[in-house]
């Protein structure tokens, strides 16, 4: 769940904690303040009364110190944080109920336990599959970790891990290799884990700011900003689902070069060992220079097996780098960029489909989900409620065995032919909303989001497609888009993009511009363009309510001629705020949207919410 979303959820007690340390943060950092200052002058206001949205733009702003603030909290050797963190960003626990985290907590407990017994062994037992090498390798980690921890204790002092000697034992995990996994069970090797009570627990991450907390629904609330930036401090470059789709691309071989690294059982089945690596918290980048070749494999052969791992298997052409480490690198971006995106790759109501005919072909998934994503829900096949929690319908297929996959695809007359998993989310489509939730991506000509969100065009098309989508969405609010009207209002040389008529001689002038760069900025020329529409329209007697320039974001400067010209009655609007304004429109009480709220010179998304609300 975004991080706007819980907080419009939550009271301002349950948010004070976050604003708090964020607060605190912009305070010690003198560079941000002043962009922080940005987003506050405009709404005067401060950051304890500024509303969802603007939080979350400071909080991205804010992201690095945050992150550097949460890694300092590791020096607080007792407080078990990265046992919680590694809880938190698990695929699925973004929102927990108090007792579901309680239990997730103790069954962590447990298993660590279990874990460091069977590694003690291992270590002890020189028949044990862990190399020499390995054994030394932890044997070098725990001593230096032994040490940082007990000198403090030999001159008297409170055990503690300085920043200083933190940031060596970083770096000799990196040198050793040591996954996340590894480093975790050889510290509370040292230092015991004991079991704390759950609400100090939920009361100290509160404090910390990386959990939100509703007494009233007694839930905990991780926002999908703070499980990436956890993610990064657990040295997790990318999402256990990424993770996922990347390695069941692997053969068997390579999981098992893997597996044997990383004292991960290569007796268990295909299945079970990709998901020992991904619990592992064994580094992606690492995994995909070092960890799964043959000794002996050359730089060119590693660069020529990514390349047809992400080009042939993820179907990721072009991945940009000309090193080893770059191409990784680029893939990380790649797979940042689909997760941070909020569209589904198929429309709603086409992932609810998907869900229930899912449901009829393989009962037993509704269980595999809740025990994979650890949700503590009966039913948990809706698609709502897995967007909550950041799963989408590739999430979903990518767990699915092949022998599932192929009775679902025959179940319900999918395409035998080609990748499997595209096949199925091509016949849940549903163009015309796909395309919809899409909108921005369109007016951004985002070619490489879109194909990514399943949509296939030309890029030659998208203006067209743009304009075509921002009818649809004025029809969808109850306008009379006027095509017959438009086509004898417009000559050879002045061509309106949409006519939206108002009947009496009223009319709305629409036009639409895409635009790859980050503001739209060509004023002149489009003023010149509504300029020709308006002196059409007013020969022919028409009263020009209003003329609206729709485009992906607008320039300040752009912004500012337009607030200047006293020729037209114009306004600005964004593609994002159209979605909005149309999302929220379909759930109003109105037929048709009341086009006197379009009144400013650049329209205010959140008042015409607001109005639409009431």
């Amino acid at each position: 769940m975004k991080l706007e979303k819980i907080l419009d959820r939550l009271s301002s007690i349950e948010k004070n904690s976050f604003i708090k340390v964020i607060d605190t943060l912009i305070s010690k950092s003198k560079d941000k303040s002043k962009e922080v200052e940005k987003i506050l002058v405009p709404v005067n206001k401060g950051l304890k009364s500024v509303d969802s949205l603007n939080i979350s733009k400071i909080f991205e702003l804010m992201s690095d110190e945050f992150m550097e603030y949460v890694q300092c909290e590791f020096q607080e050797v007792n407080s078990q944080l990265d046992i919680f963190l590694d809880i938190i960003i698990r695929d699925g626990n973004c929102i927990m109920r108090q007792d579901w985290f309680s239990r997730l907590y103790e069954s962590e407990i447990k298993n660590l336990k279990s874990k460091i017994k069977s590694l003690e062994g291992d270590f002890e037992n020189e028949k044990s599959e862990l190399s020499q090498d390995r054994k030394r390798d932890y044997r070098i980690y725990k001593a230096c970790l032994s040490t940082a921890f007990f000198n403090d204790v030999a001159n008297n002092r409170e055990a503690k891990i300085t920043s200083d000697e933190l940031s060596i034992v970083l770096t000799l995990v990196k040198e050793l290799g040591l996954s996340q996994e590894e480093v975790k069970l050889i510290n509370y090797s040292i230092l015991p884990v004991k079991k704390m009570e759950i609400l100090d627990v939920i009361n100290n991450l509160k404090n910390i700011g990386i959990i939100f907390y509703s007494k009233k629904e007694n839930t905990l609330f991780i926002a999908d900003e703070m499980v990436r930036l956890l993610r990064k401090v657990r040295k997790k470059e990318v999402a256990d689902k990424f993770y996922r789709r990347t390695l069941k691309l692997l053969r068997e071989p390579e999981i098992n070069t893997i597996a044997k690294k990383h004292n991960i059982d290569r007796k268990l089945t295909h299945f079970k060992k990709i998901e020992g690596v991904i619990n592992a918290g064994i580094s992606f980048s690492d995994l995909l220079q070092f960890d799964l070749y043959k000794e002996g494999i050359t730089l060119t052969e590693k660069k020529k097996a990514l390349n047809e791992l992400c080009e042939k298997g993820l179907q990721i052409p072009n991945l940009r780098g000309s090193t080893l480490q770059e191409k990784i690198e680029s893939l990380i971006h790649y797979f940042e960029a689909v997760e941070k995106d909020e569209k589904v790759g198929i429309s709603i109501d086409g992932y609810d489909k998907l869900l229930t005919e899912l449901h009829q072909s393989l009962p037993a998934l509704n269980k595999k989900l809740k025990e994979h994503f650890e949700l503590q829900d009966e039913f948990v096949l809706e698609a709502e409620f897995l967007l909550d929690y950041n799963i989408k319908p590739r999430d979903i297929l990518d767990l699915l065995e092949k022998s599932d996959i192929e009775k679902f695809k025959k179940d319900n007359g999918v395409k035998l032919r080609g990748d499997d998993i595209l096949n199925i989310l091509e016949h849940y489509k549903d163009v015309e909303n796909i395309y919809l939730e899409n909108y921005e991506h369109v007016g951004y000509r985002n070619y490489n989001q879109l194909k990514e969100n399943g949509i296939q065009i030309r890029e030659s098309e998208l203006g067209v497609k743009f304009e075509e989508l921002t009818k649809i969405i004025f029809q969808g609010l109850g306008f009379n888009v006027d095509e017959k009207f438009r086509q004898e209002l417009n000559t050879q040389k002045d061509l309106m993009d949409i006519l939206i008529n108002l009947g009496n001689g009223e009319v709305i002038i629409v036009e639409c511009k895409t635009s790859k760069e980050s503001g739209y900025n060509k004023f002149s020329t489009v003023s010149r363009q509504l300029k020709s529409y308006q002196n059409v329209a007013l020969k022919n007697n028409l009263r020009i309510v209003k003329i609206l320039l729709v485009a992906p974001e607008f320039s300040d400067d752009f912004v500012t001629d337009c607030e200047m010209d006293v020729d037209m009655n114009l306004s600005l609007l964004t593609a994002s705020t159209l979605r909005v304004i149309y999302e929220t429109f379909k759930n109003s009480k109105y037929q048709m949207f009341p086009h006197v709220l379009f009144r400013d010179v650049v329209i205010n998304q959140e008042r015409i919410v607001k109005a639409l609300s009431k």
